[in-house]
């Protein structure tokens, strides 16, 4: 499954509260109706004073065409969609949105661990986007990530859910991946991976300090940003594949 996250920055005019308001409101109606979008799910922020973004929108496609066609490829902040959904909610978001401000990424999703059966809604999401060190190229940085990191991050105390996402364009990637664990408590979030605002963190027990020590193997901690939010599932057509 292809998937375009979108790491939301609101018009600075705007509050938080009422962006949103718009968000879930106004475009989201029209987001999860996109041509050839299979699911669309929506994070906000747990606490959105210290939170790096106003939000996460996902939208899910089944092949790599459609999802170009509807909001653009790797390389484009900016696109001009065909599509009549596509079009109008690609007019929509110069209602909310800064689109310089906010990142995006395209990539192919791998469920690493599911004890959810797909059903995300009201679950707490840690988003990590993930920056090589320098000096790594970034097949280095996959290979490692998958083979040595993954195996230590799904089982760390209190993930239900562990998905890794690789770019389908690495070269015109803002990332070299995205890694999104999921908890059922925010506290068991919070003791695994620290709280937002915090971008290093010491936890003291088992995988969850193992995960920690790992990374300093493969990502620039300091480049990668992070998002802390609880998820609601839009729209699921995808018949639970995945």
């Amino acid at each position: 499954m292809y998937k375009h996250v979108a790491l939301l920055v609101r018009q600075p005019e705007l509050s938080h509260e009422a962006f949103v308001e718009y968000w879930q409101e106004n475009h989201t109606p029209i987001a999860r109706d996109i041509e050839g979008v299979v699911r669309y799910q929506t994070v906000l922020p747990t606490e959105p004073a210290h939170a790096e973004f106003d939000g996460l929108a996902e939208l899910y496609f089944e092949d790599l065409e459609a999802l170009h066609d509807a909001l653009g490829g790797p390389g484009s902040r900016d696109y001009d969609p065909t599509k009549e959904v596509a079009a109008e909610a690609r007019a929509d978001v110069d209602n909310f949105l800064d689109l310089e401000g906010r990142p995006r990424f395209i990539g192919e999703e791998i469920i690493q661990k599911d004890e959810t059966d797909g059903e995300t809604t009201g679950l707490y999401k840690h988003s990590a986007f993930l920056v090589r060190q320098e000096g790594m190229s970034h097949e280095a940085f996959v290979e490692y990530w998958q083979e040595n990191h993954t195996p230590i991050a799904r089982e760390i105390e209190g993930v239900v859910r562990y998905a890794t996402v690789i770019p389908t364009d690495p070269e015109r990637s803002e990332f070299d991946g995205v890694a999104e664990l999921y908890f059922e408590s925010l506290e068991d979030l919070y003791d695994a991976l620290g709280s937002e605002g915090s971008r290093d963190y010491d936890p003291d027990r088992g995988k969850a300090k193992e995960a920690r020590e790992d990374v300093d193997n493969f990502l620039a901690i300091e480049k990668r940003p992070r998002f802390i939010g609880r998820e609601t599932v839009q729209v699921d057509r995808t018949g639970g594949e995945r």
